[in-house]
């Protein structure tokens, strides 16, 4: 799941009553006004998607776009209330796993036939998949974030292990090896971060095929098989069999493990792409840092839950929204998103223009090629999934990664959760 942090008072999404005043009719009387709700909390992010629409507005006088600042913790709420009282926002940031939900209550418009085929092939069928409802596209996904790993360059270079190139991950068995290599003078191979363990464990299992939900006949229900089995496994090896993982990390959160990482007591650090920005702003100076690939089973497949752009049903001002999107949302602007935030843009040419703004330094490279592997997963097409992973999953893997309970029992566990909640 993408990060949902404190950024902007939620006091500021005053002011976001009113769809467009325009019609799509552009020969109507005075300029068409949209309502953008933004997301974004990045200090470089913020700027990009202020000056993006003060450029929009300086260069088409008869559409002009309305900034308004949101904030993830709020918006769903908030969304929610303006779509029930008809005041919603033209267009809207939010997230794809999200979205689902107003859209099966008809808040959204159909983007099928408002956006260009070319802005269209920018953008991969697998992840065109995760906004797609009933046949219906409700949301243009701009933003991604993968799971890669960081690591310490010189403890790899002292262990011999060559640093793989973009698109050349490791297998499960290659990085399990390179751990008990690095694992040494007080140094673990790993940290695992397992204090939310859920949603990792839910997007990595896609390398082997593992779905835990599997409908048949319009009935859903949690199984477990080997191939759900063989993440959790992997990673509770490398905690307790090999003693390659710290057994600390198991309850720490995403950039929890930092400062021992900095100190040499962790050599790699699984995480979301976006560590890298932590690796650039808390660094000790010296330190030298790597992104590597995402791991690789059967495939390097992980869930794609992307950050999307959404256009109002209720807006008088379709057409001109999904220009304005497309504008927005150009291979030169959403490169300058995507590196604001740190995150992995979805377009294949913004991913290739980011690449060459950058030189590939700080991980770029490896971030945009890890955009080929991201699709849609079971779980995020599952209504009842944040309940099964609040009350049954995380519990469950918690006590797993804790050594606590077998894998059998995780199993059990999760497969009668699933009955709880998908009966």
């Amino acid at each position: 799941m993408l990060r949902k942090l404190v950024a902007v008072s939620a006091a500021l999404l005053i002011g976001l009553s009113g769809c467009g005043s325009g019609d799509d009719d552009t020969s109507s009387e005075g300029p068409v006004k949209l309502r953008f709700l933004s997301l974004a909390w990045q200090k470089e992010s913020l700027t990009a998607n202020r000056e993006l629409v003060d450029k929009w507005n300086a260069e088409n006088p008869d559409i002009q776009v309305e900034y308004v600042q949101g904030d993830w913790n709020s918006v769903h709420d908030q969304l929610l209330t303006s779509f029930e009282g008809g005041d919603a926002p033209d267009i809207f940031q939010y997230e794809s796993a999200s979205i689902g939900e107003f859209a099966k209550q008809g808040y959204l418009a159909d983007l099928s036939g408002l956006l260009s085929d070319g802005f269209k092939s920018e953008i991969s069928q697998g992840i065109w998949d995760t906004v797609t409802v009933d046949g219906k596209v409700v949301g243009v996904p701009f933003l991604l974030e993968s799971q890669v790993v960081i690591a310490n360059k010189k403890l790899l270079d002292a262990a011999g292990v060559t640093v793989p190139a973009a698109g050349q991950a490791w297998t499960w068995d290659e990085f399990q090896a390179n751990a008990q290599a690095l694992t040494k003078g007080g140094t673990y191979g790993v940290a695992w971060a397992l204090k939310s363990p859920t949603n990792r464990v839910m997007n990595l299992s896609l390398n082997f095929d593992g779905k835990f939900f599997y409908t048949d006949g319009g009935k859903t229900e949690v199984r477990i098989t080997d191939a759900e089995k063989e993440i959790p496994r992997r990673i509770h090896d490398m905690i307790y069999v090999s003693k390659t993982a710290s057994p600390e990390a198991v309850g720490m959160g995403g950039t929890d493990p930092l400062p021992g990482f900095f100190a040499g007591k962790y050599a790699m650090l699984p995480g979301g792409v976006y560590l890298r920005q932590q690796m650039v702003e808390q660094a000790p100076a010296g330190f030298e840092w790597v992104t590597l690939p995402p791991v690789k089973g059967t495939s390097a497949n992980q869930a794609a839950n992307p950050q999307t752009l959404s256009i109002s049903e209720d807006s008088a001002g379709k057409r001109q929204a999904a220009r304005f999107v497309e504008y927005f949302l150009n291979p030169a602007n959403q490169a300058r998103l995507a590196q604001g935030d740190w995150l992995v843009p979805t377009g294949k040419k913004a991913g290739e223009e980011l690449v060459k703004a950058t030189g590939g330094e700080q991980g770029w490279d490896v971030a945009v090629a890890s955009a080929g592997d991201l699709t849609i997963a079971p779980f995020q097409t599952v209504s009842g999934y944040p309940e099964w992973k609040t009350k049954y999953a995380t519990p469950a893997l918690q006590q797993y990664f804790a050594n606590k309970i077998t894998l059998d029992q995780l199993g059990t566990q999760l497969v009668d959760g699933g009955k709880q909640v998908l009966r």
